[in-house]
């Protein structure tokens, strides 16, 4: 039987607790390529650019350097200036990506090597890049990724660790590589609380319409992976806002219709939570996931302690589940036969996507 969306949520912990046993060898080539820049440029789209901001909070805490994250198309197009300093990769998960690629020959016209990481080291893309790295996913053979963008978020930060190891000195990096240690733990507790929750609110989960996912710093990441997999699977309008500019326009659609997720991550909690009791007002399917402990209605109550920088992939399950869940129960899987159409018109994929383990499956 082909594994589902859950079954690569439940395997998460166990592919993650891999990467940090083999964390040096595992992102060794990038912290060497690294060697010598200052600032980081991540050219990525979908999970993979939302990954990338999950860990991007972490990166700038830790290398204490800036790190911009880009889409393929407004680099490959519009915005590609970066400096003799500034280190730059991309990022396909598949391997087939054709906006990466396209973005990989700028990177080659500028002068520079095209880095890429990826899940799939034989696919497509090695023929367009100069270094290919493996980031310790796996075959997921799931297109809706979710191991996927765990262990990539895994990857950046164990990177960020790494390049910075001699930098911030033995005692810090061993401080940070503990919280870093901490995650598949708190993973599979967050997984079994969700189910638990999901079962007591499974009504109005089941009956979402539309929706919004809101968070504050580095859980701007977790808003968007959460926005982007119930969107593509469950296939309602929703969309993912810094918190304070939900209320700043987003939330004048309000009705009692809307479902709207509060991710609290820690430093800005006061107001998060004060955001999520006015959300309250408008309606019952307002929902605070949190770190913190909490005893009300619509809280989960996920009672965890790690540094606020790693809490995106903690949350993430929350999400998978939701999508996983919902469009499973819904029995919603198909996209429209229009759809499908555009698929074939624009696919975002090279040829060789037909014979990938990620195609295959589909079609069977």
């Amino acid at each position: 039987m082909a594994k589902t969306m859950q079954d690569f949520v439940k395997e998460s912990p166990a592919r993650m607790r891999e990467s940090i046993a083999k964390a040096e060898s595992l992102v060794s080539r990038l912290v060497k390529e690294y060697d010598g820049y200052k600032n980081i440029w991540i050219v990525a789209s979908g999970s993979s650019k939302n990954a990338a901001v999950c860990a991007a909070e972490f990166i700038k805490k830790t290398l204490s350097r800036d790190v911009k994250i880009i889409s393929p198309f407004t680099f490959s197009s519009y915005a590609n200036d970066f400096s003799p300093d500034d280190f730059i990769f991309a990022i396909s998960q598949s391997g087939y990506s054709s906006n990466i690629i396209e973005a990989l020959k700028k990177i080659k016209e500028k002068g520079r090597k095209a880095i890429v990481l990826t899940a799939d080291t034989a696919s497509d893309i090695k023929n367009y890049a100069d270094i290919v790295i493996d980031y310790g996913c796996g075959e997921e053979t799931v297109a809706y990724v979710t191991i996927g963008v765990a262990t990539l978020s895994m990857f950046l930060i164990l990177f960020a660790l790494e390049a910075a190891k001699s930098k911030i000195g033995g005692a810090k990096y061993g401080e940070l590589m503990n919280e870093v240690k901490k995650i598949p733990n708190i993973h599979e507790s967050v997984q079994e609380k969700f189910m638990k929750f999901y079962s007591n609110h499974r009504k109005n989960f089941l009956s979402m319409t539309n929706a919004y996912v809101c968070g504050f710093g580095a859980n701007i990441g977790t808003a968007m992976e959460a926005a982007l997999k119930i969107g593509e699977t469950v296939k309602i309008p929703i969309s993912s806002h810094e918190a304070e500019e939900y209320i700043h326009g987003p939330n004048l659609q309000l009705t009692p219709l809307h479902s709207v997720f509060i991710i609290d991550g820690g430093a800005g909690s006061k107001r998060l939570k004060e955001i999520f009791d006015g959300t309250k007002i408008v309606t019952e399917k307002a929902y605070f996931v949190t770190c913190g402990k909490y005893d009300e209605e619509n809280v989960l109550s996920l009672d965890f302690d790690i540094i606020e920088t790693l809490t995106p992939i903690c949350f993430l399950p929350v999400f998978q589940l939701t999508a996983f869940l919902v469009t499973n129960e819904l029995k919603i899987w198909n996209n429209h036969p229009l759809e499908e159409e555009m698929e074939k018109l624009i696919s975002g994929k090279t040829a060789g996507y037909s014979n990938s383990p990620l195609e295959r499956v589909a079609q069977s």
